[in-house]
């Protein structure tokens, strides 16, 4: 079906193209009647605005890009539906793309995000991300951008957290009250930020209240999974029969190694404590149910586009932006699998 043109509505109504623009874009030169005819002829003809047009006179595309390492997760889809319900409300489309923890494709995300030209860019960055180019490249192109969740240091942006440090440790602290002595970490790779400070929160816990620290028990994931969970848990069990408390890097990973121990017919949390992270829904239907510690992913969500719609505001206008860093509470949530 051919596309109708303002040209040809018109020629229809005899007037001219920027007369039919005014009508449609309600200018007060532009009289009743004229108004209505275009309106009437418009739906009629059930004329469709040039969207590409539409943004080279406005200069905005009213579309965000998000880049998320991945969708199915409770955590993310929870930052996904406040940012949509949030960017519609504002007259915004959301762009969602899923990185699949990897560098290569967040890369390529990136540069069709910039093709696009979207008015801003939010992104939690995968695992696996080591060089930011791609990141100081959304800079250069001028695109607002926010980090949020697993961030960069090094990337100068506004950026929506938690303190993770604080939530490691709390979660830790958690174990010891529940009176575990040797406390194991399943922790998650070397390299993002969050994963980084959960295990520092870790390891002053134990300084703190005077337990040692022992590399041994300490067990890196690597695609954070159910299945690393369980098998870590094996060789928690294998090799380290007296460690009586776990601090997983996420409820996913802790549900895997209560999995296990059910399996084997060790007691929790009599025999060995667990405690996840981010309040996953299924850590309330497992048995024993797991404690963990809440992550508020709705309001990280909401407040990560409301950083970005700020300052595609103040670009718009001219005006300078002064970069924010937003650090949400957190607190531990305690269930079925610790005793205190």
């Amino acid at each position: 079906m051919k596309e109708v043109t303002l040209k040809e509505i018109a020629i229809e109504l005899g007037i001219s193209i920027t007369t039919v623009s005014k009508a449609l874009n309600n200018y007060s030169d532009v009289s009743p009647k004229t108004k209505a005819a275009v309106l009437k002829l418009v739906e009629q003809l059930n004329y469709k605005p040039n969207s590409f047009a539409v943004n080279l006179r406005t200069k905005e595309s009213k579309t965000i890009g998000l880049i998320i390492p991945e969708i199915v997760h409770h955590f993310f889809s929870n930052i996904v539906n406040a940012i949509i319900e949030k960017a519609e409300k504002k007259g915004y489309l959301v762009i969602i793309l899923q990185s699949n923890e990897s560098e290569k494709l967040e890369k390529k995300q990136i540069d069709l995000l910039i093709s696009k030209r979207v008015d801003g860019i939010l992104m939690s960055l995968s695992n696996n991300t080591k060089n930011l180019d791609h990141l100081r490249k959304v800079i250069d192109h001028n695109i607002p951008l926010v980090l949020f969740d697993k961030i960069s240091k090094l990337i100068d942006c506004s950026k929506v957290i938690i303190n993770d440090r604080s939530a490691g440790y709390d979660a830790t602290e958690h174990l010891i009250k529940s009176g575990c002595k040797k406390i194991a970490h399943i922790r998650g790779p070397l390299n993002p930020q969050n994963s980084i400070d959960r295990f520092l929160g870790y390891k002053k816990a134990l300084t703190d209240y005077n337990l040692p620290f022992n590399n041994s028990l300490i067990f890196t994931c690597e695609k954070v999974s159910f299945e690393e969970g369980y098998n870590f848990a094996k060789k928690i069990y294998t090799e380290h029969k007296d460690v009586d408390g776990i601090f997983a890097i996420t409820d996913l990973v802790g549900i895997g190694a209560v999995a296990y121990f059910n399996e084997v017919g060790i007691k929790i949390p009599q025999q060995i404590a667990i405690i996840g992270f981010s309040n996953w829904f299924m850590s309330t239907v497992i048995s024993p149910s797991l404690s963990t510690i809440d992550q508020p992913g709705f309001e990280m969500g909401k407040n990560a586009l409301k950083l970005l719609l700020k300052e595609i505001k103040a670009q718009k206008k001219e005006r300078e932006f002064k970069y924010k860093t937003i650090v949400l509470p957190t607190h531990v949530i305690k269930r079925n699998s610790t005793s205190n």
